[in-house]
């Protein structure tokens, strides 16, 4: 226990760990006492890396992604994570841009009946079981009601602004004053009503925001006789908030594109003669066919036939892949070349597709640092701007203080200048200048083909100091390939030895005799019958071809027939990097074969182009010994080696580089390095849709590069980069906005039309600079 204790003491996020003892314990469970901050480590997290140190939670504590309707806005997203985080035990996130929020919650505290009749107090309803599953799965119906509902605000908004604008001109030509009134009635019903919906929602509930401070400033201007100015701020606010929404929309469609993808029907092979049959239809083990140019219904693996398969929609690769009997194929991919029969491998609720979508729709509810000081920052910032204005209001007039609008009318004077000053110094455009751009860094890097599961592990990437890299699998193929075949009598040549080894070896599944097998095929060589093939338990194989008998095996059970030569061709060999196996007929070593597990294609690019980045090092970690380790970093570019470790010396490896650079990620196959991967800032994992521990790699890291392309690593840190510049720009703007504006207005020197012209007008140039990252084309390159 106390070793549980210190290691969890050491995790990011972590202040304190304790393992109660009896009598604390509960029903013969030890309790786990911890203090963490969520902001840096989500429940999940903290679950997974109990489960590392050999410990776990009860079965009581759950986590969930709730499909929602009536999250109407982004920032009723707060309200509704304010009234859920209040319920004891309950951790909730909710994503105006899915409609979904995801809820960790203890069941024995809070049960979900309760979160269910919260949820519907605030006008939020779970979609019904009869609804599809996947938020991004909409009816056409459905659909056309949501963007209905999307634009209602900005179509009264329209209609109001024209009846302001022939108010204005009623006004400024001398008309009718009861027409002029009309028209600015009207022009406010058109133009506020939402906020006034919104404003009064939040005031039952004894809260103030955003809308309150506009509503009031606009029923301030009224009271004032400034019909017109009121009303062109509740225009700008409508328009604005439209804009906000419609912006936000284009993101969730950017990510929304990925369900799209799903083909519906497949062509499944029974008994009798081929059936057409829903993918939900389909179960592990039902033979498929895929013509071509079709497109691949499921997860499945190739039983016959050869084709190119562009696998750009899930892995963001940029050319066909080839695909044999024995390739996995992903659903939502398309068949190229000639057509395939293939076997089903998962279900359709659990494919890769299926995976990736729903992850993608978690991490829009995941938030960053900066997306949460901002939300904090308005917390208490929007209450200080009403006191403000109060005291505006009362004290200067109550002093005698002349104002410099309203031609020194003292009380109308300073009310004026206090709802300038409300409006100036209201933080729209603070508040959505964040989300708008971490959404749309989430989309343009699911273009990519890579998955970043949350706000956080995108800022996270573009403050990267240090890179820690796993050998096999992830800077190699993982898979040995013959690279030398050296004959050492003249009785055989190259061809001649690969055969007869390859026919001894077809009959077992070793990863080296697989290779000796593949690269004997490749050569078209025809193998010879062999019989009485046997493993010798610690030396290899043998059997018989003909009269001969063959052994294959190490060099170590070869000890005693080796020459000189041989030795010293092995010893440089494996200097190299390679494993060696030794070939003997009738008790005479007659070859060698030597095998490497080479460099990934585009692994010494990517590297490349990570210290161009300004990457502070790059290191690899891995279990091999340091020979084979030195030539694949070498031919990578890698910084530094660490070699011969254990999975427990990768995490603390991990920890050390944390401390001394202050950002570190690993990148890792998401299945033995899963210690290192939760440790570091960032968990990467190669091949989360081709990789042969795809589930796990979806699953546990922070970011997954779909594609075993490492290229993709630098191009979305490059993204990253990229969105944390567009940030600082909104967060800049915005703020510069309220500091130079609020003060001028409070002092009278700015009158409400100027205030709401440049407050405004900073909320659309905020939306639309966000927007510029779904347009970022260099996104797609390396350097």
């Amino acid at each position: 226990m106390q070793r549980v204790e210190r290691q969890l003491a050491g995790y990011r996020g972590i202040r304190q760990a304790r393992v109660a003892t009896a009598p604390e314990t509960v029903n013969g469970s030890a309790v786990l006492d911890l203090t963490y901050d969520p902001t840096v480590l989500s429940l999940a997290e903290l679950r997974r890396q109990v489960d590392e140190e050999g410990a776990g939670f009860a079965s009581m504590v759950t986590q969930m992604t709730l499909p929602v309707t009536g999250i109407l806005s982004p920032r009723k997203e707060g309200v509704i994570e304010a009234r859920l985080n209040r319920l004891p035990g309950v951790s909730a996130s909710a994503s105006f841009a899915a409609q979904t929020i995801r809820v960790e919650f203890d069941r024995w505290g809070c049960p979900m009946a309760r979160i269910v009749r919260e949820l519907e107090r605030e006008g939020v309803s779970l979609r019904g079981p009869a609804e599809p599953p996947a938020t991004f799965h909409i009816t056409w119906l459905r659909r056309a009601w949501t963007l209905a509902g999307e634009q209602l605000q900005l179509s009264t908004a329209v209609a109001g602004g024209v009846l302001l604008a022939i108010g204005t001109a009623v006004y400024l030509a001398g008309g009718p004053e009861p027409l002029r009134l009309a028209l600015a009635g009207l022009a406010y019903g058109l133009c506020g009503w939402m906020i006034a919906w919104e404003t009064l929602k939040t005031l039952a509930r004894f809260r103030v925001d955003i809308d309150v401070l506009m509503f009031a400033a606009a029923i301030g201007a009224a009271l004032l006789g400034h019909f017109e100015e009121g009303a062109l701020l509740l225009l700008l606010f409508s328009l604005g908030e439209s804009g906000e929404r419609l912006a936000i929309g284009r993101a969730r469609r950017a990510i929304e594109a990925l369900s799209k993808i799903a083909p519906q029907t497949a062509t499944r092979i029974a008994e009798d003669a081929d059936e057409l049959v829903h993918v939900e239809d389909l179960a592990v083990g039902d033979r498929i066919r895929i013509a071509t140019d079709e497109q691949i219904p499921a997860d499945a693996e190739v039983l016959e036939g050869e084709s190119a398969v562009d696998q750009a929609p899930i892995t963001g690769e940029s050319v066909p892949v080839e695909k044999r009997p024995g390739d996995p194929l992903f659903a939502g991919t398309f068949n190229g070349s000639g057509p395939l029969v293939a076997v089903v491998t998962k279900l359709a609720s659990e494919n890769t597709l299926s995976k990736v979508i729903r992850l993608v729709e978690e991490a829009q509810t995941s938030k960053s640092p900066t997306q949460r000081l901002a939300e904090r920052f308005e917390r208490w910032y929007v209450p200080v701007v009403l006191a403000t204005t109060g005291v505006l209001v009362v004290v200067p007039p109550l002093l005698g203080i002349t104002p410099r609008q309203q031609d020194g009318a003292l009380w109308a004077g300073w009310f004026y200048q206090a709802m300038a000053f409300l409006t100036a110094a209201s933080p729209c455009a603070l508040a959505i200048g964040t989300p708008a751009a971490i959404l749309s860094g989430i989309g343009k890097a699911a273009r990519l083909g890579v998955l970043v599961k949350g706000g956080v592990h995108l800022e996270n990437l573009a403050n990267l100091r240090a890179i820690g890299f796993d050998k096999t699998g992830t800077l190699t193929r993982g898979k040995p390939r013959v690279t030398h075949i050296e004959t050492l009598t003249s009785t055989f040549d190259a061809d001649r030895l690969l055969s007869l080894t390859a026919a001894i070896e077809q009959t077992t599944t070793h990863p080296l005799a697989r290779a000796i097998v593949d690269e004997a095929q490749a050569r078209g060589l025809d193998l010879p019958d062999a019989s009485h093939s046997r493993r010798i338990a610690g030396q290899g194989m043998e059997g018989r071809i003909g009269p001969h008998r063959v052994e294959i095996g190490s060099t170590a059970s070869f000890e005693g027939r080796l020459t000189p030569g041989a030795r010293e061709r092995i010893a440089e060999l494996r200097r190299s990097g390679h494993t060696m196996v030794c070939i003997g007929v009738d008790d005479e070593l007659v070859g060698l074969i030597a095998l490497a597990d080479e460099l990934r294609a585009g692994a010494a690019e990517a590297v490349a182009a990570l210290h161009a980045m300004k990457i502070g090092q790059t290191i690899m970690l891995t279990g091999d010994h340091r020979d084979a380790a030195g030539v694949v970093a070498a031919a990578a570019g890698i910084d530094r080696v660490e070699a011969e470790l254990l999975p427990q010396q990768k995490l603390d490896t991990i920890r050390q580089l944390d401390r001394q650079f202050g950002g570190v990620a690993m990148v890792g196959d998401g299945v033995n390095d899963a210690p290192a991967l939760a440790a570091a800032t960032v968990g990467i994992a190669v091949g989360g849709a081709a990789g042969a521990g795809s589930d796990v790699a979806l699953e546990t890291a922070d970011v997954v590069l779909l594609a075993d392309d490492l290229r993709k690593l630098p191009q979305v840190i490059h993204l990253a980069r990229f969105t944390q510049r567009i940030i600082r720009q909104n967060l800049l703007l915005a703020l510069g906005v309220i500091v130079m504006l609020a003060p001028a207005a409070a002092l009278g020197f700015t009158p409400i039309s100027i205030a709401v012209l440049f407050h405004e007008g900073s909320t659309v140039i905020v939306v639309l600079n966000g927007l510029r990252i779904l347009r970022h084309r260099q996104a797609s390159r390396t350097s």
